[in-house]
């Protein structure tokens, strides 16, 4: 895919959505977290009930497979790449939920990244 055409593509998702980069980061690092709800934190284990977030378990399944794959990722992947990866019941709820994904990140231990 040509330089031109993906940026075209990466316009449309924004159009068509109404989601920004910045709801695409907020969306990846909540990926992370139900991948690794502990942040990595030595010692602690913790078992999270997504629907209490708001999260389906269908839902809660493919972005948990989104944060393995970008488990040890900047959360400023290409937009296309994450839209891609999202199945449509994950696509319809990023679009509900984009203005809450900040509040389930800051739930848990922050990520640790050394």
């Amino acid at each position: 895919m040509s330089i031109q055409s993906k940026q075209q593509r990466i316009q449309e998702i924004r159009h068509v959505t109404g989601l920004g980069a910045t709801h695409f980061a907020d969306l990846v690092r909540v990926a992370q977290v139900i991948h690794h709800p502990s942040g990595g934190v030595s010692g602690l284990s913790l078992e999270v009930d997504w629907l209490d977030f708001g999260i389906p378990a269908t839902v809660a399944e493919n972005l948990r497979s989104l944060g393995q794959k970008y488990q040890y990722e900047s959360p400023h992947v290409d937009i296309d790449l994450i839209w891609d990866d999202l199945a449509p019941e994950t696509r319809s709820w990023f679009i509900a939920h984009r203005s809450d994904l900040w509040r389930i990140e800051e739930t848990f231990p922050p990520l640790d990244e050394d």
